[in-house]
């Protein structure tokens, strides 16, 4: 039988898959297919959508993206990679925080998708709306714009981090010594590239939330490299880097170190 630690684990996997299609097909998108990525992340999961067998990916997509998302939730609940809870520690798992709202909003976009039917016609609303529908939500609670704002700076903190993964490797720490040597410059590369993605998303809510510049300019994955594309060079080099995320992803999904679940809480947590 199956024990917790082996199902969550598994789940986490599946989720490092998820993202290996999601950053690959975002990198490979925006090199190749102009009008697609100017549809933002709508335009990742239609390229996803058309594959053969594209709308199995999508809900393996879906399962896996909402595993990765609550894997980095529990890092600002539990700590489960051991970053502390001095003022560093807390920046990093505040970072993994807003990755997890990133990765939630970018599963139920690949919901809409998935939940088409043969006829083209989505069970729910269009994809590409998704993550302003949910800003103009909250845009409309009392103190909804500080909630942004800060969601923004959670994004600047964790892109820091993720520049700061890039040049350095720590990201090492958790993955295998069977891993393939080539790992760590992958991950080096899709970092920074990411980085600078989290930057756009993160500017995107302080903006909304700080600056009333409204919720329809609040960006997701997709919208955020769409916005990148008149930049050229650094346009290009970031969809390179994020394809090499994807691979680097694929990697994490066979070689990256799982925390166990702690058998007595029931909280999963890296052993010493």
């Amino acid at each position: 039988m199956v024990d917790k630690s082996e199902k969550f684990s598994w789940l986490v996997r599946v989720g490092y898959f998820s993202r290996a299609i999601l950053y690959f097909v975002l990198g490979l998108v925006a090199l190749t297919s102009a009008s697609k990525i100017a549809e933002g992340t709508n335009g990742i999961f239609r390229a996803i959508n058309d594959f053969p067998g594209g709308n199995v990916i999508l809900w393996i997509m879906v399962i896996g993206l909402t595993a990765y998302a609550l894997f980095r939730f529990c890092s600002p609940l539990f700590d489960i990679e051991n970053q502390g809870s001095d003022g560093k520690g807390w920046a990093k798992r505040i970072g993994h925080a807003g990755s997890g709202i990133a990765h939630i909003a970018l599963a139920y976009s690949a919901y809409q998708f998935a939940g088409r039917d043969s006829s083209g016609t989505s069970s729910g609303s269009d994809g590409g709306g998704g993550a302003q529908e949910a800003a103009s939500g909250v845009l409309s609670m009392e103190f909804g714009g500080a909630l942004l704002g800060i969601l923004g700076v959670a994004f600047f903190i964790a892109a820091i981090f993720q520049v700061k993964k890039g040049i350095t490797g720590e990201f090492m720490n958790r993955i295998s010594g069977q891993a393939p040597s080539a790992t760590r410059w992958l991950g080096g590369a899709g970092y920074v590239a990411r980085g600078v993605v989290y930057t756009v998303i993160g500017w995107s809510l302080f903006k909304a939330g700080f600056m009333s510049s409204g919720a329809s300019q609040v960006k997701t994955l997709g919208d955020a490299m769409a916005s990148l594309a008149g930049d050229g060079f650094i346009f290009t080099l970031t969809a390179i880097g994020l394809m090499l995320f994807g691979l680097f992803s694929l990697v994490l999904a066979r070689y990256r170190i799982i925390p166990e679940l702690d058998s007595d809480a029931g909280v999963p947590k890296f052993r010493a």
